[in-house]
């Protein structure tokens, strides 16, 4: 089973960026497309951004649209999220995981967006 690791979250004021990392331990590639998600408190995980196998084709949630890339190195097994215009309601814990969220989640990394 592949193991996935994010990174790159923390403490950002509204209007700031912050780019967050997914680390895979297997090919990214094999899985195929991939996609970052988010969970606030109290909330149910939601997609954010999904990416192609081969990175050609992205689509995202509209409250992200415009603000937020996804993209991917598949010679790294490296899945990332630029994400910039941070509002308030970004603020979550955010996983990385195939289209589908099949994969065993990862602990996630805390976005936190705050004056």
């Amino acid at each position: 089973q592949v193991q996935l690791v994010e990174s790159g979250g923390g403490l950002v004021q509204p209007g700031g960026s912050l780019r967050l990392s997914c680390a895979a331990s297997g090919s990214i590639f094999s899985i195929g497309a991939m996609g970052w998600y988010r969970q606030a408190p109290g909330k149910q995980r939601e997609l954010v951004a999904a990416i192609t196998r081969a990175g050609s084709a992205a689509n995202y949630a509209d409250f992200v649209k415009g603000r937020f890339t996804i993209s991917r190195d598949n010679a790294k097994n490296t899945v990332y999220l630029e994400m910039n215009s941070l509002k308030p309601e970004d603020t979550a814990v955010y996983n990385c995981n195939d289209r589908s969220g099949s994969l065993s989640w990862g602990q996630g990394t805390q976005v936190t967006v705050s004056s």
